[in-house]
């Protein structure tokens, strides 16, 4: 359902059918789950090949997008929009996964999420909790409403997925 409704052609995500705007974290949920279902779904399961294709292009669109110092923004198509912590720390995590299972390009993609890994760090504070982590987010058809969320510091939207970045790393 998600495939049919909200992915777009340049393989990222709408908030909703009717919220036309790539919002960071819902585009994590979404790289995450592809991923997640990936590494477990059966190479024999028919749907298998349409989820890899979405997420292969999901990923590829996410390389043009990534910030000089390996972020991802809020509204992860618009330059101006604030970096974001949960997003970029889910999409590391679904490229690593990506890695390691065979999936994406080693070097491509490697090479991002190890400088989206090092940029994320940078956002700990003394207390090792994440900053720049967007609150919860309903849709909304409105540019500001995304723009203007409150950036929150040691929120768990933020703080488990770099967990699963350093579990992901750790693993195979």
């Amino acid at each position: 359902l998600y495939l049919d409704e909200i992915q777009r052609p340049n393989g990222l995500f709408y908030h909703t059918p009717d919220v036309p705007f790539f919002w960071g974290r819902g585009n994590g949920w979404m790289a995450v789950g592809m991923a997640d279902l990936l590494k477990v779904l059966p190479q024999d399961n028919p749907g298998r090949e349409r989820i890899e294709k979405a997420y292969k292009l999901m990923m590829k669109t996410l390389l043009n997008y990534q910030a000089e110092d390996g972020m991802w923004r809020q509204l992860v198509d618009d330059k101006t929009s604030w970096k974001e912590t949960s997003a970029s720390a889910m999409f590391t995590y679904a490229m690593i996964v990506g890695v390691k299972n065979g999936w994406l390009d080693e070097v491509t993609y490697g090479t991002a999420a190890r400088k989206a890994w090092l940029a994320l760090l940078t956002y700990l504070n003394d207390d090792d909790n994440l900053r720049n982590v967007c609150e919860g987010t309903n849709a909304y058809n409105d540019y500001q409403y995304y723009i203007n969320r409150r950036q929150n510091t040691g929120d768990l939207h933020g703080q488990a997925p770099l967990l699963w970045c350093a579990d992901a790393l750790l693993h195979k």
